[in-house]
């Protein structure tokens, strides 16, 4: 359940907002930005090791079960994955595995999110046999040089 307070409720009676997530989750309104949780400690830990074991339960039911069934149970919620090859499906259905146990374990979850983004990019590509067909020929002639990054240093970091 969550509770709806103003700030001015959190600023006015603290005490009172706090009893109120002792009972559940209190969204507080702002009027100047967006709306934040308040939520128990050991509520918000006891969701976090809930994801995680969801996550690791997941990756071990889809590495446990034949390919083609993995992919079938992944193609409800991802109909694109129908349009590429086996091998890549499968390595679709081990890439959401990881990411999916990577972001309950961090709390993060644009790095599923980024996984999904990628591989429905790939399936578009893969649906397009013109488009693949010129991104995976094989490149000729020299380029010429390649210019040195600029902002981030070789390990992905800003320089200073």
């Amino acid at each position: 359940m969550v509770t709806e307070v103003q700030w001015s409720e959190l600023q006015r009676d603290p005490k009172q907002v706090a009893q109120l997530a002792d009972q559940g989750t209190v969204r507080v309104r702002r009027r100047d930005g967006a709306p934040l949780l308040l939520i128990r400690e050991d509520s918000a830990n006891a969701q976090s090791e809930g994801s995680i074991t969801a996550a690791r339960a997941l990756r071990n039911v889809l590495s446990h079960l034949p390919h083609e069934i993995a992919v079938s149970a992944l193609l409800d919620e991802f109909p694109w994955v129908d349009v590429m090859p086996p091998r890549a499906q499968a390595e679709f259905v081990r890439d959401f595995a990881r990411a999916f146990q990577a972001s309950a374990e961090l709390g993060e979850w644009s790095v599923l999110a980024q996984t999904i983004v990628e591989w429905r990019s790939t399936a578009a590509i893969l649906a397009d046999p013109a488009l693949t067909e010129e991104l995976t020929r094989p490149l000729d002639g020299d380029f010429g040089p390649v210019p040195e990054p600029v902002g981030e240093g070789a390990d992905g970091c800003e320089e200073r």
